[in-house]
């Protein structure tokens, strides 16, 4: 054990190197973190007329009257996102067309003068609390067909929204910001969120609101590997156009980590997968196709973010139920028995048993991100015969890794981590 301890304490020594000052997550960012996977669900007035709405022509806004979701229930689409394992939900209260699922007082095209009247968010967020998912909201600035040219008025209109959402509707988990902030708005904006929504996360938000997460770069649900927290910029992309190498950086001067958004339809169906078209089941992905962007968002120390369509008599689709239910049953088979487990570690060579005699194939590191991401390199050895033998590596953790190698049966297992940034705070090891 003093051997140990002797190479414990000069691998530590050895890999610190001379990194800028600390950069730590807030509170909310470490609920965020802690939160891993979320819903977004989309539902807008084009998908009750998919064949002649165009987002470049105001003259193809569908009329207030055919909006008539008639079975609609938040309660179904909450606890269709519980069911898969989510703990929050995004709604997209204003999407591309303009068209609001709140009773607006800025102009008339919303839910408010359809024949359905009620008012969805207020309904989203009451079903939220019922259910305990923590609700956040999606209003896109940057696009709206209703209004079409971006002017002064655009602006003013804009920012009142905002402000009725801000304001009435209590507090937010997260909010999103499709394409980031343009249009000159973030001076009022940061105003706004200071004011009305401190604690909100920020998907693409201005980085000096402090609570920003950001892109990471492709709707697939892939995140690039290594991937750190920290980052120097954030992002302001729609998604129509993929983008490589966002890694963020280990050196990086803002807390600013990654959500891994997709819808649960193929990119190719209609409006990239993200609402509902008639005849598009066929489109789903698997669980196993989930299963693996489970692996490369959350396992790559990003949120998973699953896009939820709504159909138009209002309700998820019983076939999107069916594999939201089916991946939550998934994600419970496969983690809720460990073969081994350690938490609250602080020492760079950490030891543990597997005397279940099944073979183990996954490892999981999760860093304390109220310490920061401190972990840069990692070895993870099984004992085989009598010699340590190596069978995975890695870089960055935050708050969890998840990675998968070749089954091993071992039953003397060791984590070495090779390179760190500062002290050690590993929340938890574990085996699968």
């Amino acid at each position: 054990m003093v051997r140990l301890s002797l190479i414990s304490l000069f691998i530590t020594l050895a890999y610190i190197p001379s990194f800028s000052q600390q950069v730590l997550p807030s509170k909310d960012q470490i609920a965020w973190a802690d939160a891993e996977m979320g819903v977004i669900i989309h539902l807008d007035i084009n998908i009750f007329a998919p064949e002649t709405f165009d987002y470049k022509k105001k003259e193809t806004l569908p009329d207030l009257s055919i909006f008539h979701p008639s079975k609609l229930n938040t309660d179904q689409w909450v606890k269709t996102a519980k069911a898969a394992g989510a703990k929050y939900a995004v709604l997209t209260v204003k999407h591309g067309t303009g068209f609001c699922l709140w009773p607006s007082a800025v102009n008339d095209y919303n839910v408010g003068h359809t024949p359905y009247k009620k008012d969805i968010l207020q309904d989203f967020i009451a079903s939220c609390k019922k259910y305990g998912l923590r609700p956040g909201l999606y209003y896109n600035t940057n696009t709206n067909t209703y209004y079409g040219t971006h002017d002064e008025a655009y602006t003013k209109a804009v920012l009142a929204q905002l402000n009725e959402l801000w304001s009435n509707y209590g507090p937010m988990f997260e909010i999103w910001f499709d394409g980031g902030l343009q249009n000159g708005l973030e001076a009022d904006v940061l105003k706004m969120i200071h004011d009305k929504q401190p604690q909100a996360i920020l998907f693409q938000g201005p980085l000096k609101a402090g609570n920003t997460i950001r892109w990471i770069g492709n709707e697939d649900g892939f995140a690039a590997y290594p991937q750190w927290s920290r980052a120097n910029e954030t992002t302001a992309s729609d998604g129509t156009v993929k983008i490589d190498g966002l890694h963020g950086d280990p050196e990086g001067k803002y807390w600013c980590p990654g959500e891994s958004d997709f819808p649960i339809r193929r990119n190719y169906a209609w409006n990239g997968g993200w609402l509902w078209k008639a005849g598009e089941d066929k489109d789903l992905f698997s669980v196993k196709e989930l299963m693996e962007k489970y692996y490369k968002s959350v396992g790559r120390n990003t949120n998973m973010l699953v896009g939820m369509v709504v159909d138009t008599s209002g309700l998820i689709p019983k076939a999107d139920s069916l594999v939201f239910d089916s991946l939550g049953h998934r994600l419970k088979q496969v983690f809720s028995a460990p073969l081994a487990v350690r938490n609250n570690l602080t020492q760079s060579i950490i030891e543990f048993g597997n005397k279940t005699g099944k073979a183990a194939s996954q490892i999981m590191i999760m860093e304390d991100l109220e310490y920061g991401e401190n972990i840069l390199a990692y070895s993870l050895q099984a004992m085989m015969g009598d010699k340590w033998k190596e069978v995975a590596t890695g870089e960055s953790v935050g708050h969890k890794r998840i990675q998968t190698f070749s089954p091993v049966n071992a039953e003397q297992w060791r984590l070495m981590i090779t390179g760190n940034a500062g002290p050690l705070h590993i929340r938890k090891v574990a085996l699968y």
